[in-house]
């Protein structure tokens, strides 16, 4: 790949310019704060975009630190590339990052900006692998044994992962404090915890199962709701029979009747009174017995007249006991006329004392005194009402009796349903407590698991850790191996001819030392001067750019103020070797004439660029 032709709308201090590039050799002169840097970095930003941080990190960024002075051509630009006999246009606008557009000028049709595209046309080099390898600056450190642990850091970068932005020895020391830092944030007791937490939530929800934690408090409020309604219904019944009760018995009371006995003897003694009543009646009512009576006295009368008659004259002299026959017969009928007197009396009385019983009976039970017959069976009738009353009193209390005993058990059932339910609540309770003790040990066992999954993550980040040590640990073993190869038959083979054969090759050790060899001896980087440090680091890169790049079309080689510390033959020796070995088109930025000179000393052609 060779860069064409750039342009600049605004970028840095740099805007409304035009760049144009060459094949072989390019010379961008500028003096100091001309913009070269800028030119510099807008050249990797077109091809691989500038990313803004956020925070405090974008008050330094390339993004901020790069933006417009004059915001006149926007913050945006474009630039022409050739690549594998087709010519690109890439546009971006870095107001939009993602306002990124690609044109095959040579096909003459948009192409889509797709990451696989950009990998083919930059080799498959990442920004950073971009940054260490062609894109060449001086070597930063600002002493000799600084160079050396930069240099031997890039070796070792490049020889386990191809990335050579890591530090191994910064690498190394972040690993340790990330491992330590890890082994903190583990929590030793969450497995032991957890084992613990589900062993009592199995305990819990095994006790839970059981059936004293069935919930019956609905079934027992309902039956004890229903006990309570049939006690008052029941003690409503007996109270509405005791009422009952005492109304018939007061209304016996107020009869003068005990019970059924004292009635059916009242009502015996009634009959017997009524009897004697119409006996009574009857007899008085009898005229033989007023005849019989008057004849009697009549007949007394006569017969003491008859007696003193014959006494006195003397008649039937010849019967002498004739008026003692006379005498005797109205003794005899006298007597009868004062019995049948008598008993006339004694039926009078009779009769008026039972009138006089009947009717008080009558007017007490029938509100009438009037004595009759029907009288006397209504008052027959009313006694058995009375009778009636007195059944239905003794089977009233029967049933009072038997309400009673009903309710004690009602009672005794609803005191039961009673006790269930505060049983039942007091289980319940109990329940809620287990439930509400069951999830929180979930809850912390659910905790308890993330825990444990942060752990597992951070064993897993540990081993992670402990191989990439191992790994680093045994790359001085290695490295040779791996290496050394690659660096004996490339790297050397720069160096020989970079230093114009004073070293023919180098080599590291399994401490990562690098060593310059010499036909006598091998002599420790740290022992060259500062200008072959700098031609070794820069064989290094060209080393890793041909390793690292796909294809056979290679980027261009930027150099910026690369070649401060080397002197006039090392430059020239580094320029005649550059011009030779490496195929792709080569810039270099400088602020020095240099450059140009020994380019024009030595015949080797070149494009001059001023800015």
């Amino acid at each position: 790949m060779k860069l064409l032709e750039l342009y600049i709308g605004g970028f840095g201090k740099l805007h409304d310019q035009t760049v144009s590039f060459q094949d072989g050799f390019n010379i961008v002169y500028g003096k100091n704060e001309a913009g070269k840097s800028t030119l510099h970095t807008f050249i990797r930003c077109m091809l691989f975009g500038i990313e803004r941080q956020r925070g405090r990190a974008a008050r330094t960024d390339a993004y901020s630190r790069f933006l417009p002075w004059e915001n006149k051509g926007g913050f945006a630009g474009w630039i022409r590339l050739e690549k594998g006999g087709n010519i690109y246009r890439i546009e971006r606008n870095f107001q939009n990052n993602r306002e990124l557009s690609i044109v095959d000028e040579t096909a003459g049709r948009q192409i889509e900006p797709t990451k696989a595209f950009m990998d083919s046309l930059l080799n498959g080099l990442s920004e950073t692998a971009y940054t260490n390898t062609i894109s060449i600056g001086q070597l930063k450190s600002a002493t000799d044994s600084g160079m050396v642990s930069e240099l031997r850091n890039y070796i070792a970068n490049l020889n386990t992962s191809g990335n050579l932005a890591l530090n191994i020895t910064k690498a190394t020391a972040f690993l340790k404090a990330q491992r330590k830092a890890f082994e903190n944030q583990m929590v030793p007791e969450a497995a032991r915890s957890y084992t613990a937490l589900l062993s009592e939530i199995r305990n819990i929800e095994k006790a839970i199962s059981s059936p004293e934690y069935e919930n019956h408090l609905a079934d027992y409020r309902k039956k004890r709701d229903g006990m309570s309604r049939l006690i008052a219904e029941k003690q409503q019944e007996k109270e509405d029979l005791l009422q009952k009760i005492a109304r018939g018995q007061q209304l016996l009371s107020g009869n003068q009747f005990s019970g059924e006995s004292a009635i059916l003897q009242y009502e015996d003694e009634a009959r017997i009174i009524f009897a004697r009543y119409q006996s009574a009646k009857l007899a008085a009512a009898k005229k033989s017995r007023k005849i019989f009576l008057a004849l009697s006295f009549v007949i007394a009368l006569i017969s003491a007249g008859a007696g003193g008659w014959t006494a006195l004259s003397g008649a039937f002299s010849d019967i002498p006991f004739l008026p003692f026959v006379f005498g005797g017969a109205s003794l005899f009928f006298l007597a009868v006329g004062i019995i049948l007197a008598l008993r006339s009396s004694g039926i009078k009385r009779d009769f008026n004392y039972s009138s006089k019983l009947l009717q008080e009976i009558f007017s007490r039970h029938l509100g009438d005194s009037s004595i009759s017959q029907e009288a006397m069976n209504a008052f027959s009738q009313r006694m058995g009402e009375y009778r009636r009353l007195c059944a239905a009193l003794i089977k009233s209390e029967e049933t009072v009796k038997s309400l009673t005993e009903e309710l004690a058990q009602l009672q005794s059932q609803q005191t039961a349903c009673t006790e269930n339910i505060e049983r039942q609540q007091r289980t319940q309770w109990e329940l809620e407590q287990k439930l509400e003790h069951l999830a929180n040990c979930k809850t912390q066992a659910e905790a308890l698991r993330g825990v444990l999954a942060e752990n597992e993550r951070l064993s897993q980040e540990i081993a992670a850790i402990d191989l990439a040590q191992e790994t680093m640990t045994n790359l001085s073993t290695t490295i040779r191996d791996s290496f050394g190869l690659y660096l004996n038959k490339e790297a050397s083979r720069l160096i020989d001819r970079i230093t114009g054969g004073a070293y023919n090759s180098m080599s590291v050790d399994e401490n990562l030392h690098v060593f310059m060899n010499t036909k006598t001896k091998l002599v420790p980087l740290e022992q060259v001067s500062s200008g072959t440090m700098d031609q070794v680091y820069l064989a290094l890169r060209l080393a890793a750019a041909k390793l690292i790049q796909k294809g056979d079309d290679p980027l261009p080689l930027i150099f910026d103020d690369s070649f401060v510390l080397y002197d006039d033959e090392r430059l020239k020796t580094a320029l005649k070797w550059l011009s030779s070995s490496y195929p792709g088109q080569t810039i270099i930025f400088t602020c020095h004439q240099r450059e140009a000179q020994m380019l024009t000393a030595n015949q080797i052609p070149y494009h001059l660029i001023s800015i």
